[in-house]
């Protein structure tokens, strides 16, 4: 019987056939997608040289489901991911994303457990809030010192400042306004 908390060892040959040395069978992309889909991981080594070809692989598996019409990723979206290539954001974008992930699991789960009482579950979505603060942490971090920038200074309140549940709506148009006149920035570069 196969050991389903390990990663399933996918082998690729040199005819570039890819090899699952559990039930000792060829697989294809569709194959490791239902095997991800089912919740199991996967790493797919090449036999030559032993160099872990995982990433490649399932990035061919997104760009497959993409190009059939199957899209999860808006254009703006990669047209961010491609950017952040040739920016700072290279650094901390694969943190960002790993964590919007999981708090989106996370609150996937809690809504899922709420679904009963709840007649808007999406609007009580448990972890939105946190998953806000996050993205609204990483623009400022990102965007200090950006000319025109203001929620990226820091420093204490100001003490006739409006209560934190007041001014988050506030602070969250404000940041909606500045991240938009980015976007038209950028667009313009």
């Amino acid at each position: 019987m196969a050991d389903t908390t390990k990663p399933l060892l996918i082998k690729r040959y040199a005819s570039r056939r890819l090899y699952n040395t559990e039930t000792s069978d060829y697989v294809t992309l569709e194959d490791i997608g239902g095997f991800i889909r089912s919740g199991r991981e996967v790493q797919i080594i090449d036999l030559k040289s032993g160099d872990d070809l995982t990433r490649q692989y399932l990035l061919q598996i997104v760009a497959e489901h993409e190009s059939k019409g199957d899209t999860v990723l808006p254009t703006s979206v990669l047209t961010d991911l491609v950017r952040s290539y040739t920016t700072g954001m290279q650094a901390v974008m694969p943190q960002f994303l790993s964590a919007s992930f999981d708090m989106l699991r996370e609150g996937q789960s809690k809504m899922v457990e709420n679904l009963g009482g709840i007649p808007n579950p999406l609007a009580a979505m448990p972890g939105f809030e946190a998953l806000r603060k996050q993205q609204e942490a990483f623009l400022k971090t990102m965007m200090a010192g950006v000319p025109g920038w203001t929620g990226g200074a820091s420093g204490p309140a100001p003490e006739d400042a409006a209560p934190a549940e007041a001014s988050g709506a506030e602070d969250l148009a404000e940041i909606k306004r500045q991240f938009a006149e980015l976007q038209k920035k950028l667009a313009k570069l």
